[in-house]
């Protein structure tokens, strides 16, 4: 699956987990909406949850790359189908253990493992010290998501991880 990162750069380079995956060519950055292709946008503030059944959209996944502080509605106006992502905690170091505060890589990793794109989950994550704790440490609740047919079940799967 390709990846591409709408990049803002309003981080630290030394933490920037977008740069990192492009210094590897695992994935594309863009610095504007214009150049950013038609995907999977990751929107956390999308009414729609990825699933499995997103799989046969456009063969591409795009995330915005900025700070948290900066994050808001208006930052996610690219085109594509937006979804969020379904309750996962943090491993990265600055939010380890916190629930829904990832970085892009762990963002990315989490939806193509939803996707069924396993290995290009941990081939992403593979190229930070801390990257395949994330696997590990959302283990059942990624797996119990991957077997999810539709959005309206990862809502119900993640209803009884939040409950």
């Amino acid at each position: 699956m390709e990846i591409h990162i709408r990049y803002e750069g309003d981080d630290d380079p030394s933490k920037c987990t977008a740069r990192k995956l492009s210094r590897f060519g695992l994935a594309e950055l863009h610095r504007d909406n214009k150049s950013t292709p038609y995907g999977i946008i990751l929107n956390p503030y999308s009414e729609k949850a990825l699933s499995p059944a997103d799989y046969k959209y456009p063969y591409k996944l795009v995330a915005l790359d900025c700070s948290w502080e900066t994050a808001g509605v208006g930052s996610f106006s690219m085109k594509g189908i937006h979804r969020a992502l379904p309750f996962l905690v943090a491993a990265n170091p600055v939010n380890y253990g916190k629930p829904f505060k990832l970085t892009t890589v762990e963002a990315i990793a989490a939806s193509l493992f939803i996707l069924g794109e396993k290995e290009q989950s941990r081939k992403v994550l593979s190229k930070f010290r801390w990257g395949l704790n994330f696997l590990t440490l959302n283990e059942e609740p990624l797996e119990s998501y991957a077997s999810c047919l539709t959005s309206e079940d990862v809502v119900n799967v993640q209803e009884l991880y939040l409950s």
